[in-house]
């Protein structure tokens, strides 16, 4: 399997019996959704996954979810509220309940949501059930009369989307600062952002960094149709992307969604930076032990389209089967992955640019194929080789060697890359890497791998990848 499964942990997966099933079924990425609780309660699970790690010699990584500025109404009168099509609501502060009581009232004290919504504008509570439409403005910028589109039940608490309208809300929020803080007290080596719409609120996470030396990647979740437009300019600061198709599904049309899907998946490979693709990949396994044809194929479809990691969210926190969900995205990741190999016939090739780097990572891949190769061994100190590698979609496996485990951790991320620790004793890195080869069980004698590497030469400032070597074990 050289796509990553991302488990979320929750109470059907906090078992370590439970865990190393999942870790046997290929899950390298645990996520902590700081949603359901402050970061520091996470040390034991944390803990948990580091003995495992241990125990069973596989690399692991703990991705924690901050929060972000999730939109709740407050409290509703008489909740849950069951509204049928064309029933009317009002929306608005608290404080104007008093004089707006002849129909049920919504509550939403957050002004700066509230500016500029207009009439006719969309509105959907929960999960898009139902769904308003803004039929009068009473007072601008604070109170509207909604009418609801469809039949539904509204609760107190519940988030509120207004689709397509961006706010000023930052996406970096106390309590994100908390946990960020907390989480890397506690072991948590990656955060996924949520709601991000600019660069600017990357540069804000970024910033909350700068004491620390060791390497934190970041991942910016794409919830806002606002943050399409930025798309580019926040995968220039993001280390990868999350398509996070619950709350962005609320923000755009269905029909809309799978293609933005592609081209963000699309657009991460172009930047050498892992996609994510998340939210109900295989949401009926939460009751039932097997999905549906349509999630098998959602989940084949998003691989096919080049995805790096799939994501299952209460699938494995709070769904009747953790164990088997892994397993059934696997299994489905095996068959796709054959699929897209045999219909690429060969390693994506550079598109028309100058790119050294990249061109050296194609041929590389290129080689390993034309060698019948084992592998790709490479040494990637910081790990833009291997991303190189990976966004070439190697048909061989990725071997990268890093004396960092910060950065092995990082590499989970990213399509077909298996991270090695070096010998940092040894000065050279080929020596490193030709050393892994020839000590190491996965390759027999007279195997034929394909290594990588940065040699100093002369007049080189820097050490980057420039060679490529055919090595006969």
């Amino acid at each position: 399997m050289r796509t990553t499964t991302i488990a979320t942990i929750g109470p059907s997966s906090s078992e370590r019996e439970i865990l190393a099933s999942m870790i046997e079924h290929g899950v390298r990425i645990f996520r902590l959704n700081f949603s359901h609780a402050p970061a520091e309660e996470f040390a034991p699970i944390i803990q948990l996954i580091r003995d495992l790690e241990r125990e069973l010699d596989t690399t692991l990584t703990v991705l924690g979810d901050l929060s972000g500025p999730k939109i709740r109404i407050g409290k509703v009168e008489n909740a849950p509220l069951q509204l049928s099509q064309g029933d009317r609501v009002y929306l608005g502060p608290s404080e104007y309940r008093d004089r707006y009581n002849d129909l049920a009232f919504l509550p939403l004290d957050m002004p700066e949501v509230l500016s500029g919504v207009e009439r006719g504008a969309p509105v959907t509570i929960s999960d898009g059930v139902p769904r308003f439409t803004v039929s009068e403005v009473l007072e601008p910028d604070r109170v509207f009369l909604l009418q609801a589109l469809d039949s539904g039940i509204v609760a107190s608490s519940k988030g509120i989307t207004f689709p397509g309208k961006p706010h000023s809300l930052p996406a970096f929020t106390a309590k994100d600062k908390h946990d960020l803080h907390a989480g890397l007290e506690v072991g948590v080596d990656a955060f996924a952002q949520s709601f991000v719409q600019t660069r600017e609120d990357m540069e804000t996470l970024r910033s909350e960094l700068t004491s620390y030396t060791r390497y934190i990647p970041l991942i910016a979740k794409l919830e806002r149709a606002s943050s399409l437009e930025n798309l580019e300019s926040i995968l220039s600061l993001a280390d990868g992307m999350m398509v996070a198709r619950g709350d962005l599904g609320l923000e755009c049309s269905l029909p809309a969604l799978p293609v933005i899907q592609k081209k963000v998946v699309r657009a991460c490979r172009r930047h050498q930076k892992p996609a994510i693709v998340a939210t109900q990949m295989l949401l009926s396994m939460v009751n039932n032990p097997l999905p549906t044809r349509a999630e098998a194929t959602d989940v084949a479809n998003a691989i096919m389209d080049g995805t790096d990691c799939v994501m299952l969210s209460e699938e494995t926190a709070v769904g009747s089967y953790p164990i088997g969900a892994t397993q059934m995205i696997r299994d489905i990741a095996d068959q796709a992955e054959s699929y897209l190999l045999e219909q690429m016939q060969g390693p994506y090739r550079p598109e028309n640019e100058k790119d050294t780097a990249k061109y050296l990572a194609y041929s590389a891949c290129l080689m390993a194929d034309h060698a019948e190769g084992k592998g790709v061994a490479c040494h990637s100190t910081s790990g833009r080789t291997a991303a190189l590698l990976s966004s070439r979609r190697a048909s061989r496996p990725v071997y990268a060697l890093t004396p960092h485990v910060e950065v092995m951790r990082s590499l989970n991320f990213y399509w077909g890359v298996i991270p090695v620790q070096s010998d940092p004793a040894i000065p050279n890195h080929l020596d490193r890497v030709e050393q892994f080869v020839e000590k190491s069980d996965l390759f027999a004698k007279g195997d034929r791998i394909v290594l990588t590497s940065g040699q100093p030469t002369p007049g080189q400032r820097e050490t980057h990848t420039n060679q490529i070597k055919i090595y006969a074990k």
